[in-house]
């Protein structure tokens, strides 16, 4: 019964965050921030409660096949090796700091953030054959500060009410 919960719990936040990465396509963050290519990182919500509620390997799982279906369903090869690989060292950090007692969901967030930003410049040197996108990259991380508060806000805000209703995912 409890692989079957996990199953469940992690067929709805795969489905959760396509449904958000999609939504985000459509929020003109480029304009306000003036940054090509910058996006908030709503699924990151789905990947923290994951991470937070079903473990790494749970985390993990969700977090692949969520971008072999989103470079399915529109983003390509060049889309699949960004959020595949921004987002692997997104949880890797994540899982890290989620350790160190001193960070709240808010510090893992902002870290991950990061981290992603820090993946894809990686993945943008390799596809351009040109280091000088790294110049992008401090950029980068001070806009990762703020989305990574905001993702970090959202989950956190998503916690508090699962513990309201007593709706918390048990933890394989």
């Amino acid at each position: 019964m409890r692989e079957t919960k996990q199953l469940i719990y992690c067929a709805i936040l795969i489905s959760l965050a396509l449904v958000l990465s999609y939504i985000e396509r459509f929020i003109p963050l480029q304009m306000i921030v003036g940054l090509p290519g910058i996006k908030l990182g709503l699924a990151n919500v789905v990947t923290l409660m994951a991470l937070y509620f079903l473990g790494v390997k749970s985390a993990f799982t969700i977090l692949g096949i969520r971008c072999f279906l989103g470079a399915f369903f529109g983003g390509g090869f060049s889309g699949l090796a960004f959020s595949l690989t921004g987002g692997i060292l997104a949880l890797v950090v994540m899982t890290l700091m989620r350790q160190i007692k001193l960070f709240s969901v808010y510090g893992v967030s902002v870290l991950g953030a990061a981290a992603h930003n820090i993946g894809q410049i990686g993945v943008a040197v390799v596809l351009m054959e040109s280091v000088y996108v790294v110049g992008y990259l401090p950029y980068l991380l001070i806009v990762s500060i703020f989305t990574g508060m905001a993702t970090g806000s959202i989950c956190a805000g998503v916690f508090r009410i699962l513990a309201v209703s007593g709706q918390i995912p048990e933890k394989s």
